[in-house]
């Protein structure tokens, strides 16, 4: 068997192995997945999630997914927690633990004190019968059988299992919240994700130079108008109204076909009604009209009157595109 081969049959296994324990995971869930998710909702306090090792690392990642979908939530190492940590977890916090055996020596030690402090805990094992099962209010199993690793040691499948489980306690509390796009894009107001959702078309147009041109604007004007601008269009205005579009297009065009242009004027060039786009729309409606009708600029408006132009190079600037 060639090296390819053999790399593209190991992905398959290890893609095949986590698969099937993710599909077994729905079957693990009990009254316990319910209850811990109700728990968590009606908590005054916050959520803490800790664990060791590969553990720690999924730990971090739910805790990125719960307080980016509405509940706030606060990483804590189990090592770090029992040498002087544990301070913070406040009075109605809720505490996660995440360990596959359920038996390392941090959490031996950290879940009795957790207990001590009357906090509720929240088990994500694979082993419901270890110290942290049973000192756990709700148990979460992400049992699994074997790990994608050849040596059934390296933490592969059973992490897997573990920010699965995680994800599922984030979209039920996402759900129980009411938890809107509009949520959403309060909590990711720098990233692409959020930008498409609360960017509107005059955040953008308003940063541009706002080109315009008379009907009887002469060929000369129309090509200052367009290189001092810097949009590659201008728009053909009267009485603050659209009438038409002068793209760097139309002037090529109209080069190639015109034997005299000394007399041409706006009106003699434009294309009439162009493609507009209301200010208030939002970033990404602009978007989805430029791909449709395959043009890179769009005219705006507000109240029917002219109010500047966005540009495709908008749309990729703020990674809407």
């Amino acid at each position: 068997m060639n090296t390819k081969n053999s790399i593209l049959n190991t992905a398959k296994t290890t893609i095949n192995l986590e698969s099937k324990a993710i599909k077994n995971l729905s079957k693990l869930l009990t009254d316990d997945f319910a209850n811990a998710v109700e728990l968590i909702y009606h908590s005054k306090g916050r959520v803490i999630i800790t664990g060791i090792g590969k553990s720690a690392i999924i730990a971090n990642k739910i805790v990125a997914t719960l307080n980016s979908t509405g509940t706030p939530s606060v990483f804590m190492h189990a090592a770090d927690a029992i040498h002087g940590d544990l301070g913070l977890i406040l009075e109605d916090d809720v505490v996660i633990c995440i360990s596959k055996s359920g038996n390392t020596p941090e959490i031996k030690v950290l879940a009795p004190h957790i207990k001590n402090a009357k906090n509720k805990m929240i088990a994500i094992t694979g082993n419901k019968d270890s110290f942290l099962g049973q000192q756990a209010d709700y148990i979460l199993d992400a049992f699994v059988e074997q790990e994608a690793c050849p040596n059934n040691l390296a933490p592969t499948t059973s992490t897997t299992a573990q920010l699965v489980l995680g994800d599922a306690l984030a979209v039920c509390l996402l759900e129980l919240r009411g938890f809107s796009s509009k949520d959403f894009a309060k909590y990711h107001p720098g990233g692409a994700l959020g930008k498409r959702l609360y960017l509107r078309v005059n955040d953008l147009s308003s940063q541009n130079l706002k080109p315009q041109v008379a009907l009887n604007a002469s060929l000369k004007e129309v090509i200052v108008e367009i290189t001092e601008k810097m949009l590659g269009v201008t728009a053909v205005v009267d009485n603050d109204q659209i009438i038409g579009i002068i793209t760097d297009g139309d002037l090529r065009r109209m080069l190639s076909k015109s034997d005299d242009i000394t007399k041409l004027q706006a009106k003699d060039i434009m294309s009439s009604n162009p493609r507009r786009i209301t200010e208030d729309a939002m970033a990404v409606d602009a978007k989805e009209v430029m791909e449709e009708f395959g043009i890179s600029q769009l005219l705006v408006e507000h109240e029917g009157k002219y109010a500047g132009v966005v540009h495709l190079h908008d749309l990729i600037k703020e990674g809407i595109i």
